[in-house]
């Protein structure tokens, strides 16, 4: 059944938005919240448009991404189970036509990695004297101030200067004028202007679900599908558990140069166990009691192995050995600050393998101790093999390795402790069966405010303009956890890479989009290629990689 909804224009709503600002989360409730369990309700705009800002425009703040459009809006919603909703939209804003353009980047050295790097931000007088130079080449170039992302960590205001020349049609028509910069002695690539933050996207595919733990009869889980060595769909993994919702999860490792694919690279809690370190004190959703408590938080992790009244501390868990991708653990280099997508590696490591890594053991360099399951020593010898049932085993490389040879006897055992604290307040987290935490990063939203920790999380580096800003600053696919003043769960991807003509979410728009739906606390989920979510196990969103939906570490799942 369809009904037609005339709502005022965004134009209307934006002159009385200090009237409505108290009451904004209140009148994005009802188009979220007044559907019965057997509804399914299409809204139209009465002038035609499939533009759709319900869900977000009604409730955004003043100034918001998603009150710049004009008309009416559309979105469906649906009920997919008591307690669990689905809401699709599509935002678009009328006028707004972007192109194709050729960018000049700087060749640079990476503050981080000391690598080569290229930076298509920089200063006014390198952007100036770029202009210039390709004038003299007969090439006709712009300058563009770009400013700073309202990043609670990083500096505020202008962030720097890019030269940008033409305006074309396609990507293939800028690439003949992608070629002449090139000739003319110049780095540079082709890039979309509606992936600019400085501009309104033309379209975004958004969809949201809404699980209330209050009448929702089912379960909220992370899961890694019994195997943490492995990468699967998020929709098949829903289909094969007969989910009502399924997204993906957190940060995983996608490289064998970086380490076993589909292992995770930040904090893995399943079904109460303990599967992968944090990456530093990094955001984490972390779901507790089957989903009737969710909540966001930097969290940190540690874990000891205990020998008499020796121990050491466990610097990995279910990872490949001097291998730390994300970086962010102490001794890592070139950093032991959290570093997205760089992979650091330490000399001296200490790493434990649980009975869920269903893949052969990484060999090498150093010394390895088998465990049964209650800590007595099986082996102590070479690095290789599996992982017993029911068993562990602890691999250690450096002094580590060392330390095992010493300590670890066969038929006596060791002891593994492991915890998992709020960073903020070092308060222990309790979990247990049931329980599950997804690690990526970085914090959206805490307290019902945009504080977004950007430098902190190590998605961005105000030191090197060259590292991250297509990642963080651009516009790309996302997928987005919340949690909202009653407790519901709030699961959301937004298409990109003009995937169905949408164009994605900035970090900072993601924290807008998810403060107007009235999320209180929200965190930023792996996206990218990686971004799908399943409603009753069938893909419902259009991923962005070329060879269709991508194999992901864990999942996060709503289950009857």
């Amino acid at each position: 059944m369809s009904k037609q909804h005339h709502h005022p224009s965004i134009a209307a709503r934006t002159r009385r938005r200090g009237a409505l600002t108290a009451a904004a989360v209140l009148v994005l409730a009802g188009p979220l919240g007044a559907y019965t369990a057997a509804s399914a309700q299409a809204h139209t705009a009465p002038n035609g448009d499939s533009a759709s800002a319900a869900l977000a425009g009604l409730a955004a703040p003043a100034g918001s991404a998603f009150v710049r459009g004009l008309g009416q809006e559309q979105w469906t919603t649906k009920s997919v189970a008591p307690g669990v909703r689905v809401s699709t939209m599509t935002i678009k804003n009328a006028g707004v036509t972007p192109f194709w353009t050729v960018t000049v980047e700087q060749p640079t050295t990476s503050a981080i990695t000391g690598n080569p790097a290229n930076a298509e931000v920089e200063s006014q007088s390198w952007a100036q004297n770029a202009a210039a130079q390709l004038q003299t080449k007969g090439i006709q170039a712009r300058v563009e101030a770009v400013r700073w992302p309202g990043y609670a960590d990083t500096q505020h205001g202008l962030m720097g200067y890019r030269v940008r020349v033409g305006q074309f049609p396609t990507q293939a028509a800028a690439g003949t004028e992608l070629a002449a910069v090139k000739a003319a002695g110049f780095t540079a690539i082709s890039e979309w202007t509606g992936y600019d933050v400085q501009t309104p996207a033309d379209v975004e595919n958004i969809h949201v679900a809404v699980i209330n733990p209050h009448t929702f009869g089912g379960t909220v889980e992370a899961t890694h599908d019994g195997n943490v060595a492995q990468r699967l769909t998020t929709s098949s993994v829903a289909a094969q558990l007969g989910s009502l919702v399924g997204v993906n999860g957190g940060f995983f490792i996608t490289s064998n140069a970086d380490g076993v694919q589909g292992t995770q690279s930040g904090l893995g809690v399943y079904d109460g166990k303990l599967e992968s370190l944090s990456s530093g004190a990094r955001g984490a959703l972390v779901i507790q009691d089957g989903g009737k408590r969710v909540q966001v938080a930097n969290l940190s992790s540690t874990a000891t192995v205990r020998s008499g009244a020796s121990s050491l501390q466990i610097q990995g868990v279910n990872r490949v050995p001097g291998l730390l991708r994300d970086c962010g653990r102490t001794g890592s280099l070139p950093t032991t600050h959290p570093v997205q997508d760089i992979t650091c590696t330490e000399a001296d490591d200490l790493v434990l393998f649980t009975p869920e890594f269903a893949a052969a053991l990484p060999g090498g360099a150093g010394t390895q101790v088998v465990l049964d399951g209650s800590g007595k020593v099986l082996s102590v010898g070479a690095r290789g093999g599996s992982v017993p049932a029911g068993g562990s085993v602890l691999q250690g490389i450096g002094s580590s390795a060392g330390w095992l040879s010493a300590h670890a006897v066969v038929g006596h055992r060791l002891t593994v402790d492991e915890s998992v604290a709020d960073a903020s307040t070092g308060r222990r987290l309790h979990l247990g069966a049931g329980d599950s935490v997804v690690s990526a990063a970085p914090v959206l939203v805490r307290d019902g405010r945009i504080d977004i920790d950007a430098a902190t999380e190590g998605v961005v580096d105000p030191r090197d303009l060259s590292y991250n800003y297509q990642w963080a600053n651009a516009r790309q696919p996302r997928t987005i956890a919340g949690v909202d003043a009653c407790g519901d769960l709030i699961l959301v991807t937004v298409d990109g890479r003009l995937t169905a003509g949408s164009e994605g979410f900035t970090l900072y728009e993601e924290a807008e989009f998810m403060r107007s739906l009235g999320a209180v606390q929200a965190l930023n989920l792996d996206g990218g290629g990686s971004t799908a979510m399943a409603v009753d196990g069938q893909l419902v969103n259009n991923t962005s990689d070329a060879t269709g939906e991508r194999p992901v570490g864990d999942t996060v799942q709503v289950l009857p």
